[in-house]
């Protein structure tokens, strides 16, 4: 594995609750500097991003803070770029999910460089594929995707450069279970390649990840997009959005073990823990330990994945 370098995003402009800005300091303090270096790693904690501050306004052409989000995710842009271009894995501890328009621009913008195919698994209990026409918040969380694949406002949509900065052929969401009505129609127009959590329940975790890596080889640069509320809330309490009825800890870790075997990991977000919901920072805990398994911890030995580009 690549070094990596912890890149900070406390920011909440992007979702319908706040909190989520405390988020990247409640992994340093559940110990994931510490947990990744005890697993071999070499880490780089890069510090906090500066951004502008939430005005907690109403929406505007029905979204909110677009100037303020544009902000954030330019700054996020910047510095994932930076890391990936100096050979690093960038790890973005959000932070709302909205920030992933950045981090992924980056990620696309860097595989079109260097001739990588880009994958993209999200893991989220929501698909977050609204626009200003569908959305019923206005919130942008729940907008990343859709500017990932072109469609959104300019500043967002090009931070890459000629959008879109992500084919939805690239994108793999799983566990989602929240889509709102509108956002079910731009789904199916994207023909996105989404494991909602019927799937899982009628096919189990292992063949979900098995036909959402399909197709990986040695030219993927794999980015995983992990929003915490793609747990179940039951273990996982402190995000804003929490929706019952989301993946088990054992199937998360399965899921996080079978993304470490492809070997192929070289991006990696942490959004939407928010410690003002938390319960004596269980969530950030449990967070950190997934990220552990994604890194490559695990209980007994395994041979790395073979090369395929032969």
């Amino acid at each position: 594995m690549k070094p990596v370098t912890l890149i900070g995003a406390p920011t909440d402009v992007g979702a319908g609750a706040r909190g989520a800005s405390m988020g990247p300091e409640a992994l340093r303090v559940a110990g994931l500097v510490s947990a990744l270096v005890r697993n071999g790693l070499e880490i780089e904690d890069a510090g906090n991003l500066a951004g502008p501050d939430n005005p907690w306004q109403p929406p505007r052409g029905g979204m909110r803070h677009l100037d303020e989000v544009v902000a954030w995710n330019r700054a996020v842009y910047d510095a994932s770029l930076r890391v990936l271009q100096a050979g690093r894995v960038p790890l973005l501890l959000g932070g709302d999910h909205c920030l992933a328009i950045g981090s992924i621009s980056a990620v696309a913008r860097h595989c079109r460089d260097t001739g990588k195919t880009l994958m993209v698994l999200w893991l989220d209990a929501h698909a977050d594929a609204n626009i200003g026409t569908t959305t019923p918040t206005g919130n942008m969380h729940g907008m990343p995707v859709a500017c990932l694949c072109g469609h959104g406002p300019q500043p967002l949509t090009t931070l890459a450069g000629p959008a879109p900065a992500v084919q939805p052929s690239a994108i793999r969401q799983i566990g989602i279970r929240s889509v709102d009505a509108e956002e079910k129609r731009r789904l199916h127009e994207l023909q996105l390649a989404v494991y909602d959590m019927r799937y899982i329940d009628e096919n189990g975790m292992r063949h979900t990840m098995q036909q959402a890596l399909a197709g990986i080889d040695a030219n993927t640069h794999l980015h995983v997009s992990f929003d915490v509320d793609f747990l179940d809330c039951a273990i996982a309490p402190g995000v804003g959005t929490t929706v019952p009825g989301g993946p088990t800890y054992r199937e998360t870790q399965l899921c996080m073990e079978m993304i470490a075997d492809t070997g192929r990991l070289a991006s990696l977000d942490v959004m939407e823990l928010n410690p003002a919901c938390d319960v004596r920072n269980q969530t950030a805990q449990l967070a950190v330990d997934l990220i552990e398994s994604v890194f490559g911890k695990s209980t007994l030995w395994r041979p790395p994945a073979p090369d395929t580009s032969a």
